[in-house]
């Protein structure tokens, strides 16, 4: 059959350099990647979906306090939460990243840190596209079978994590600091968010696999609708 069309949501001002990781991380596995962002039309279906990293989400959203010194984005939020709704209901498979992680949280009623380096005293700073962390990931859990580790080193550029889980979500993998890095649903095919890219690490073998896998999971719900 055709590539999976795979929707993935930006905003408006994302660079070509950052679009481009994200364009070739769903190309190289057999999917047909689409920008979705405020200011373009939004497609009738879709086959996949990923909700991209990002600015802050809005406090209000998870009532959370407002931050100073901190960029948002609402239209974008607006976007993505609409597209959450109705295609969350399809079990169109969808994938989190980063913000796409904490917003598929906030979306199921769950809230966040709004900034982890305030409310975690000592906390060491990380700001890389490189895989510097570590993260444990629970054993039997969606996110372990599909990477097929149970821990691994990732990438880190955020400042706000997953705290209370959303309706139906679990926590499937910390840090070495105890911070939510990895979240799937109970009640969907596949509905996960990781706090890292995996987009960036295009020569790390259990991160593609996480890509390929939403790939295979879009051309399976496109097979199913057809």
């Amino acid at each position: 059959m055709s590539r999976p069309l795979i929707g993935i949501t930006t905003s408006d001002k994302k660079s070509h350099l950052a679009w481009w990781f994200d364009w070739f991380a769903v190309w190289r596995h057999g999917g047909k990647p689409l920008r979705l962002s405020p200011s373009r039309a939004q497609p009738e279906s879709l086959d996949g979906l990923i909700i991209g990293g990002g600015d802050d989400i809005q406090a209000h959203l998870y009532g959370g306090e407002v931050q100073l010194d901190v960029r948002l984005d609402p239209a974008r939020d607006e976007l993505e939460l609409a597209l959450l709704e109705r295609f969350i209901p399809l079990n169109t498979p969808v994938l989190g990243i980063c913000r796409g992680a904490q917003l598929i949280n906030v979306h199921l009623g769950g809230t966040l840190d709004p900034d982890i380096y305030t409310t975690h005293e000592g906390l060491k700073r990380r700001r890389t596209v490189l895989p510097r962390k570590t993260v444990d990931i629970v054993g039997a859990s969606k996110l372990h079978r599909l990477l097929g580790v149970t821990w691994c080193r990732v990438n880190s550029l955020h400042h706000q994590a997953v705290y209370d889980a959303g309706r139906g979500i679990e926590i499937v993998a910390r840090d070495r600091d105890g911070l939510v890095q990895g979240i799937e649903s109970r009640e969907h095919d596949f509905l996960i968010g990781v706090q890292w890219h995996p987009e960036w690490l295009i020569f790390n073998r259990p991160q593609q696999r996480l890509i390929r896998a939403l790939v295979r999971a879009s051309k399976r719900h496109a097979t199913r609708r057809s």
